[in-house]
C-alpha cells in the first residue's frame, strides 16, 4: 500500500524497505537532538537491519488499518527530512487516532512539520473517517507546540508524569483536533 500526500513545503510517503539506509541517515544525524523528548535508542535501533525490519511492521500494521507511518520528504532533491505516523487508530465508539512526527533538526522552523501535521490528519479525517486526532508533546518542547497549534490543534489538558524519557517521568500536554474544526 504506497500512499502519497503532496504539500507546498513537503510531501508524505510511505516507507519501504529501501528507504531503510536514509532512514538510518537522518536517525544518526538526529540522534542527540531527538533524544531531548524521545526515549533514547539502543545502538542496534540505528542499523539498516533494524530499520528494516521497522519498515516491514509500519507495512503490516497499514495493511491491518492500525497505524501509517510515513517518510517526510522535501521537494527540492526528493531528500528524507523527518518521519510522521498516525498510530493506535481505534474504531467506534471512539474514531480516534494519535499522531506523532520528527524533523530534521536542519528542517526546523520552516513551517515543514506543521504542513506535514495538516497533510496526515487530513488523510485521518477524510480516508479514515476519523473523528478526532490527538497529540502528546512536552510543556519545553515549543517547536512542537507551534506546530500543532500552527496545524488547528488545541490543547486539552496536561497529562502529569506521563511518559519515562531519559531517566525521568515526564509531562505532557494533550491536545486534539475535532473533524468539525479541520
Amino acid at each position: 500500500m504506497n500512499l502519497l500526500f503532496e504539500g507546498k513545503t513537503c510531501y508524505l510517503r510511505t516507507l519501504t524497505v529501501e528507504d531503510a539506509e536514509d532512514m538510518v541517515q537522518i536517525l544518526v544525524k538526529n540522534r542527540d537532538y531527538w533524544a531531548i523528548y524521545e526515549p533514547r535508542h539502543r545502538d542496534s535501533y540505528f542499523t539498516i537491519a533494524v530499520q528494516r525490519e521497522k519498515i516491514r511492521e509500519s507495512i503490516y500494521q497499514a495493511r491491518e488499518n492500525r497505524e501509517y507511518s510515513f517518510g517526510i520528504f522535501s521537494h527540492d532533491g526528493n531528500q528524507l527530512i523527518g518521519h510522521i505516523s498516525i498510530y493506535s487508530i481505534k474504531r467506534l465508539p471512539f474514531l480516534s487516532a494519535l499522531v506523532g512526527y520528527s524533523m530534521d533538526e536542519e528542517f526546523i522552523g520552516r513551517g515543514i512539520a506543521s504542513e506535514a501535521v495538516r497533510l496526515i490528519t487530513a488523510f485521518g479525517f477524510e480516508q479514515l473517517r476519523l473523528h478526532r486526532v490527538e497529540a502528546y508533546v512536552a510543556p519545553d518542547n515549543i517547536g512542537s507546540l507551534r506546530v500543532l497549534e500552527k496545524a488547528g490543534f488545541e490543547q486539552e489538558g496536561l497529562l502529569k508524569q506521563f511518559l519515562f524519557i531519559n531517566g525521568e517521568w515526564k509531562d505532557h500536554y494533550y491536545y486534539a483536533l475535532l473533524e468539525q474544526d479541520f
